[in-house]
């Protein structure tokens, strides 16, 4: 049985589906994938207790890495790029070049760009840590806005409700 829950975070309201205690998809509000809930999905604060615990916590500062159970569906490699992007510190970042480099595969800097922009658990799974190499803001499915406000408040800024 899936499950959704809509969260009212600082940056708007975010999608979160999954199973019981398991965390599957978060949506951003204006995501370039927008996401129709199912008739059949039972929507259930409950189920995602302990995200929306550290999601608050995340958006209160208090929080730099999640535990939670995580089940993002992705391919083989697709899974090895959002491993790499979890060991992006909090308040730092990194490039396309460097995420492939760690992989061993240099030269597969768009495929990890293509991997990264399906990240089905934005902030859980850090791709608004990747920038462009120039140190510039590149693309992001919440819109570089939300990117630079979650930037911001890794960075210890105040970030302004959306």
């Amino acid at each position: 049985m899936k499950y959704y829950f809509y969260y009212d975070s600082p940056i708007g309201r975010m999608l979160l589906v999954g199973t019981q205690g398991v965390l599957e998809e978060l949506y951003f509000p204006n995501s370039t994938e927008k996401k129709q809930v199912p008739a059949e999905w039972l929507k259930d604060e409950a189920v995602f207790e302990e995200a929306l615990r550290q999601l608050n916590e995340y958006f209160a500062g208090e929080r730099q890495e999640f535990s939670l159970q995580l089940a993002p569906a992705g391919t083989p490699f697709q899974q090895q790029v959002w491993q790499e992007l979890r060991k992006i510190p909090f308040g730092g970042t990194a490039c396309y070049q460097t995420i492939a480099e760690r992989l061993g595969k240099p030269r597969a800097c768009r495929a990890v760009g293509m991997a990264n922009g399906k990240n089905p658990l934005p902030i859980i799974i850090p791709c608004h840590r990747i920038i462009g190499k120039n140190g510039k803001l590149t693309g992001f499915g919440g819109g570089l806005a939300v990117k630079q406000q979650l930037l911001d408040l890794e960075r210890g800024l105040a970030v302004s409700p959306a």
